[in-house]
């Protein structure tokens, strides 16, 4: 069952060599015939020359195509021709040189664990990071530069001393996660992962390879933090990093009952304090699902609690949730390198798997709003008792510690906003083209319904959880100037709309 929650050291080659190879791509190198008819053969004989002896091309006969070409959303899957899986930074940049000279489209791809459907209407040359994984602490000791291949279970194990933002899944790569701005668990003490940025190594849609900071491209460091999926391909960035402040997390799973749905969300709005819930409140979220050892048709209520320090601290908070008669309780104090499978968000649990079909549907919440959560479960309900193939199906509701962002200049938090709570349903299945829009239209009504109980609010969403359906202004702001200053920056770095298959935002 899959269950939906909410990544080397570089070739260097001669400069002579790489000079004269540039001029037989950019002249004389045969134009590719078409790009629904791509010829491995010629794309593997033009560019690995070119190549550090790390990186590799291959095509669907290769054994390594499968791994490449695996996505967490089956649904609208992108049309991959070819695959560079690149092993230096610099050969990024080639590649992207490669593809504008012959007219292919390119795209990037890191642990592929996005939710978005609009890598559906890619067809063309995929760039494979995940051989990129280097790690290293600055001398400082208050920065680490990443490669852009690096996710957050990965970075966690590495840096297991000190506290670093990341995403909640170990899964979820770095660059994509915090492109869209970066909610984890350390954000309510350190900031989202964009909040931790110092500077991104950027290829740009030309080719060019260009240091982005508050210093270098200053307008672009600000559309990275939030909207960088529009701009350029990250190949490695340094981030904040910060002493290590607690040796254990303690962390406790609850599942309840239907009949305790309205008291439970009541204390949440409660624990959750109106977006003020405290910073050792690091993250919890809840999800209604499935799971038979309870009920083969009755939905739970899943709760998990994640503090950052010892039971005893945690425990005045959990106090009105123990009253409220669970079903069960799962409990324990675990190093931070553990949280994320404690709480069932680990690389191998059911949330990191690849292959199944997603519709998603989100919103941005500010509290509970009883009514409508009353309203989600049986509609949630209905769904499963009519639609079997939909079992695996959730609906997630997420709170992060918010503190982490108040106090922070406003031209450096970038375009990503904070939501006091986020919301989505996933209705899940394997992939049956069959069942792709009826499972569309449930998740819509749950969405529907999560915005009718807050009337006063626009529809918000989280860009790095969006389904590729909603509109710009809900995932990047409202305010006029957000989107014209975006644009602005579309126009100036990607003209020719290269970045075009992440929630896109038109040049």
């Amino acid at each position: 069952m899959a269950r939906l929650l909410c990544q080397a050291a570089c070739c260097l080659a001669a400069l002579s060599p790489f000079a004269l190879a540039w001029s037989s791509v950019e002249t004389n190198q045969p134009r590719l015939p078409s790009r629904s008819n791509l010829d491995t053969a010629q794309v593997q004989a033009a560019l690995s020359p070119l190549l550090c002896s790390t990186s590799s091309v291959f095509g669907p006969d290769s054994p390594l195509w499968p791994n490449a070409t695996s996505r967490y959303q089956a649904y609208e899957p992108s049309q991959i021709k070819v695959v560079v899986r690149v092993g230096c930074e610099e050969d990024v940049a080639t590649v992207v040189r490669y593809a504008n000279a012959n007219d292919l489209p390119f795209f990037t791809v890191n642990r592929a664990h996005s939710m978005t459907t609009t890598p559906g209407q890619f067809r063309g040359l995929e760039i494979d990071m995940q051989l990129l994984t280097g790690i290293d602490i600055n001398p400082d000791g208050e920065s680490a530069r990443f490669q852009g291949g690096t996710f957050a279970q990965e970075v966690i194990d590495v840096l297991w001393e000190q506290d670093i933002s990341t995403g909640s899944c170990g899964c979820v790569g770095m660059v994509g996660l915090g492109l869209g701005g970066g909610h984890g668990r350390l954000q309510g003490r350190h900031g989202m992962v964009s909040d931790n940025y110092l500077s991104l190594n950027v290829v740009l849609a030309d080719g060019t390879a260009i240091t982005v900071s508050e210093t270098s491209h200053p307008d672009l460091f600000w559309g990275m933090k939030g909207a960088g999926h529009n701009f350029g391909v990250v190949t490695s960035f340094e981030l904040r990093i910060f002493p290590r402040q607690e040796e254990t997390w303690y962390y406790r799973n609850y599942v309840f009952s239907q009949t305790q749905l309205e008291p439970f969300f009541g204390e949440s709005n409660r624990l959750q304090e109106n977006g003020t819930q405290p910073v050792d409140i690091a993250w919890q979220y809840t999800m209604y699902q499935l799971d038979p050892t309870f009920s083969e048709t009755e939905p739970i209520i899943l709760w998990s609690f994640a503090y950052s320090g010892p039971e005893a601290a945690a425990q005045p908070y959990l106090a009105p949730f123990d009253a409220l008669h669970p079903l069960r309780i799962e409990d324990g104090n675990v190093p931070y390198t553990e949280i994320a499978t404690a709480q069932k968000t680990g690389v191998n649990d059911s949330v990191c798997q690849h292959g199944l079909a997603h519709m998603v549907s989100t919103a941005g919440l500010q509290v509970y709003n009883l009514t409508a959560q009353r309203a989600i479960y049986d509609v949630f309900s209905e769904m499963l008792r009519s639609i079997p193939a939909f079992n695996a199906s959730v609906v997630l509701m997420e709170g992060y510690s918010l503190q982490g962002r108040i106090g922070r200049r406003p031209r450096l938090v970038g375009v990503s906003l904070p939501r006091r709570l986020s919301a989505h349903a996933a209705v899940t299945h394997a992939p049956d083209d069959s069942l792709d829009e009826t499972a569309i239209e449930w998740a819509g009504r749950i969405r529907d319904l999560w915005n009718e109980g807050q009337p006063t609010r626009r529809p918000t969403t989280y860009v790095n959880y969006a389904f590729g359906t909603e509109s710009l202004e809900s995932m990047y702001g409202y305010e006029g100037w957000r989107l014209e200053r975006l644009r602005a920056l579309k126009r100036e770095y990607d003209p020719e709309n290269r970045f075009a298959y992440f929630n896109p935002i038109p040049a």
